[in-house]
């Protein structure tokens, strides 16, 4: 019986079938593999070394840890070293502060970032400051000074009447930081006195904080006890008096003001007359005159109500960078500055916020607020700025006809352009080169400034137009269907 013959496996068969076709499709996908993975390792190498501005994009709504032109302006051109500790254990900083700093330290090799754990170094803080300072507290030292920041000063927080706990509702850690830069870095720090007695407003928080970024001291002033403005002032303010200054008071102001003083006055409306107050204004070419301005056009004023005024931004320096921007100041309760003919010629008066031709004057305010025959027509400036040289250098004055811009209702409503004008033009008053006061970032709310005629516009759209828009197309939707 012949026995089955038993086929011996082929090698061939069972390895796979290389030909030399394969063999260059497989060299090069790992080639090709291989090179990515290197581009790979070598673009994030490359990625980590650039700074943090260009490696972390904040697209967070609020841009927290984004930093502004001003910012940008000022580390830049840094010319003495900074460090920033950042006082925190480790593994408990605040991600974003920390993030924030980054961006610093990314801008100028003069600025140097570090975490200063207090368990390790206990005594560090106590060379700084007396005070016992919160986690994630900052300490910013430069060669001459230093600064501490408050861990509270950075976020701030209200409480909410419904849970009875603080929200945090802003982070100002830019204005604090930026603030503190300058703070360290300047060799003079200019001196303010607010004048008293007369039933002054009391000023914001937002107001003082904005003025005390400029790294200004505020100091107050009562002219009738001292015998004239004290030497070391830089400029002085009078915010809001419900009463007039007396003769005396007046010519000691006269007099600060004609060796080359600043003085920056804010008036709101009132039936008493101020002779005296308006005696320092007449002597500089100005004057208030009696009555409310209230505009007539749509674009000036906001819906509803034609006393909060929407002025033109003027560009003028003492509005810093807001003559540059598209932004929007709100004035509620304005009065019209008066420009006297009677006036010096070395004096010069720009305008800083001004109404529309449309606007007018009513002196009876409980009437009617329709224009009448006899009302006085515009545009009018609700706030000026006034130079003059002189001897002992340049004076400055800076005028506003309503106090009530600063209320921090109406502030928020035009995204705190109302205080940053008040910091800009006390910057320009010191002879500073640049504000520094950077106001605080909302974590919650975003407010749109809508003057009467985009409401008027916007209405029309969505109440008109789009119904109309909607009706059109399904019917057409609905008679073509039809005909099928």
């Amino acid at each position: 019986m012949k026995k089955p013959s038993i086929k011996k496996p082929n090698i061939k068969n069972i390895l796979p079938k290389w030909s030399s076709k394969n063999i260059r499709k497989g060299s090069y996908s790992l080639g090709i593999s291989v090179v990515v993975l290197a581009i790979a390792v070598v673009f994030n190498l490359v990625v980590g070394k650039l700074p943090s501005q260009y490696r972390n994009v904040d697209l967070s709504q609020t841009k927290l840890s984004t930093i502004g032109d001003t910012t940008k302006e000022l580390v830049s051109n840094l010319d003495q070293d900074v460090t920033i500790y950042q006082i925190a254990e480790s593994g408990s900083e605040n991600e974003t502060i920390q993030k924030l700093l980054e961006r610093y330290e990314g801008l100028s090799s003069h600025v140097k970032v570090e975490t200063m754990d207090p368990v390790l170094h206990p005594n560090f803080v106590s060379e700084y400051t007396d005070d016992d300072l919160a986690s994630n507290s900052l300490i910013v030292v430069g060669e001459n000074r230093s600064k501490v920041i408050p861990y509270a000063d950075m976020f701030e927080s209200t409480i909410n009447y419904q849970t009875y706990q603080y929200e945090t509702t802003g982070f100002d850690g830019e204005g604090q930081v930026t603030s503190a830069i300058s703070y360290v870095t300047t060799d003079s720090l200019p001196v303010m006195y607010t004048i008293t007695g007369h039933e002054e407003a009391t000023m914001t928080d937002d107001m003082k904080s904005a003025i005390e970024k400029e790294n200004i001291e505020m100091k107050d002033l009562n002219l009738l006890t001292e015998e004239s403005v004290p030497d070391d002032a830089d400029s002085v303010m009078l915010f809001s008096p419900q009463n007039d200054l007396s003769e005396e008071e007046a010519d000691k102001l006269i007099t600060y003001m004609e060796n080359g003083g600043k003085a920056i006055i804010i008036t709101s409306y009132s039936d008493k007359e101020m002779p005296n107050l308006q005696k320092v204004l007449n002597n500089y070419g100005i004057g208030t005159m009696a009555g409310v301005v209230l505009e007539a056009d749509g674009q000036h004023y906001i819906s509803g109500n034609p006393t909060y005024l929407v002025p033109n931004i003027g560009s003028a320096d003492a509005l810093g960078e807001l003559a540059k921007s598209n932004s929007y100041v709100l004035m509620p309760v304005a009065q019209a500055v008066e420009k006297l003919e009677d006036r010096r010629d070395t004096v010069t008066i720009e305008s800083l916020l001004t109404t529309s031709d449309s606007a007018y004057v009513k002196t009876n305010i409980n009437g009617t607020l329709e224009k009448e025959d006899g009302d006085a027509e515009g545009p009018f400036d609700v706030g000026v700025a006034v130079t003059e040289s002189v001897d002992n250098g340049e004076t400055k004055l800076v005028y506003l006809t309503s106090a009530n811009l600063f209320s921090q209702q109406v502030d928020a409503m035009v995204s705190g352009n109302n205080v940053k004008l008040l910091a800009n033009s006390v910057s320009w008053m010191c002879d500073q080169e640049q504000s520094v006061s950077i106001p605080s970032k909302s974590t919650q709310i975003s407010y749109l400034t809508v003057t009467a005629a985009s409401a008027r516009m916007w209405g029309m759209v969505t109440i008109g137009l789009l119904p109309v828009l909607c009706l059109v197309i399904g019917g057409g939707i609905w008679f073509k269907r039809r005909k099928r």
